[in-house]
């Protein structure tokens, strides 16, 4: 017998759990980021609506495409261990992120670019739907029982961290590199320096030490769907809220702030990273809390913020003073970290052992895949459609009314819940 995951010092696990988010969200996010240069590289239209809309069409189906990589790799997790899925999911993010980076545009290979590039985020939306999930479970079997809140924000963080990464990268090029530039080769750039951080990810993911599955006799979808499907939706429900305020305010706002307040690509970035680095600083602490207090009371006081708070804080964004648009963000920031400080360990502890990985892949990615997948898109019909500047804040609202009245009324807090590890 070898070495269990308990010989694991609780750094290495934390950064076992952290670092491939932060390489699988920097890749995703990127495209999110130069969705408009993309439309126009990829989907060109005589309307630049059109291209806008097409590529974040595209955006959005990387994201259909994470329920059935949550199926697929929660079923590897659950049978096999938490330790080679996640190895997995690196790899499946990794190798379409370094092709994107070498894709001809429309104007060198006409149509086979834009079913190219589609094609590529739906193997990146496969390789996401497992990878998040799979650690969080990861880092909260392995977590001491007073402290799950706190080990399973840290696969939260790695993913802002990889998101607010994409936004810095981004605001470097655009500043150094003129729009030319930018749209002749620059745009690859970021794409590329993904690759680096694929190989840092596997490196320290060696270091952990193997934890065992369920066993090949072991069948967590059937047992997912037909025993714990009510669990299921009730984790869909909980996570729809910041799927949706996530996406809007930390993706998509940066193409309504150059799009719609008219403010240069460069200002858009440094808000976005601005306000992204408070939301580093603020989920460690609602996550600690949320071990002190229970998870159920920063869910629903972070809901209650997203909710009531959607029309007055999109109201700031709309201005075009960045200092107004840089609070609207951070009062987003701030409910989204209360939410998520006690929504992050709840999504583990509302399911059992043999189907967690897979349950809460499915669950998870169901929501952030139809509801975050699909913001960007809805927000910029919505803005076309009704022309009111401040229609995303209605979409936001919806969607944390959904996960407050779930978590008022529909979730018992887990903290003190028993959590049975995957090792045998």
């Amino acid at each position: 017998m070898g070495p269990g995951p308990e010989s694991d010092s609780q750094v290495r696990v934390i950064l076992a759990g952290l670092v491939g988010n932060v390489m699988e969200w920097y890749d995703f996010a990127i495209y999110g980021y130069f969705a408009v240069t993309i439309g126009n590289l990829f989907f060109p239209s005589d309307d630049p609506a059109v291209s806008l809309l097409s590529s974040f069409g595209a955006f959005a189906a990387g994201f259909l495409a994470r329920p059935l990589g949550g199926i697929v790799f929660g079923r590897i997790g659950d049978i096999i261990g938490r330790k080679r899925v996640l190895t997995l999911s690196v790899l499946a993010m990794a190798i379409p992120t370094t092709l994107i980076a070498f894709l001809p545009t429309y104007e060198t290979i006409g149509i086979a670019a834009p079913i190219l590039i589609i094609l590529l985020r739906i193997i990146q939306g496969l390789s996401v739907g497992g990878e998040y999930t799979s650690s969080v479970v990861f880092l909260v079997e392995r977590a001491p029982p007073r402290r799950r809140a706190f080990f399973a924000i840290w696969g939260v963080w790695g993913a802002v961290l990889g998101v607010m990464m994409g936004s810095a990268v981004g605001d470097a090029i655009s500043t150094i590199l003129s729009d030319a530039e930018m749209a002749d080769w620059g745009w690859r750039i970021p794409f590329l320096f993904g690759s680096l951080v694929a190989i840092t990810s596997l490196l320290v993911r060696r270091t952990i030490t193997t934890d065992e599955g369920a066993g090949e006799g072991a069948s967590p979808v059937i047992s997912t769907f037909s025993k714990h499907s009510l669990t299921v939706v009730k984790v869909a429900a909980l996570n729809v809220g910041q799927a949706v305020a996530f996406y809007a305010v930390f993706v998509y706002v940066v193409t309504y702030v150059k799009e719609i307040d008219h403010l240069p690509s460069a200002t858009a970035l440094d808000l976005n990273t601005g306000s992204m680095s408070l939301l580093l600083v603020l989920l460690p602490i609602a996550a600690w809390f949320s071990d002190v207090f229970g998870r159920r009371p920063m869910m629903i006081t972070g809901a209650l913020i997203m909710t009531a708070g959607a029309v007055p804080l999109f109201l700031l964004i709309h201005s075009t003073n960045p200092l107004f648009i840089f609070l609207g963000e951070v009062g987003f920031a701030v409910g989204l970290s209360v939410f998520i400080g006690g929504l992050c360990a709840a999504n583990v502890e509302l399911l059992p052992t043999h189907v967690r990985c897979t349950g809460l892949a499915f669950a998870y990615n169901a929501s952030i895949g139809v509801f975050g997948g699909l913001t960007p898109l809805i927000v910029t019909w919505l803005l076309t459609a009704t022309g009111d500047p401040i229609s995303p804040a209605y979409w936001i609202a919806a969607a944390g009314a959904i996960s407050l009245i779930t978590s008022a009324f529909f979730y018992r807090d887990t903290r003190d819940t028993e959590l049975e590890a995957s090792s045998p």
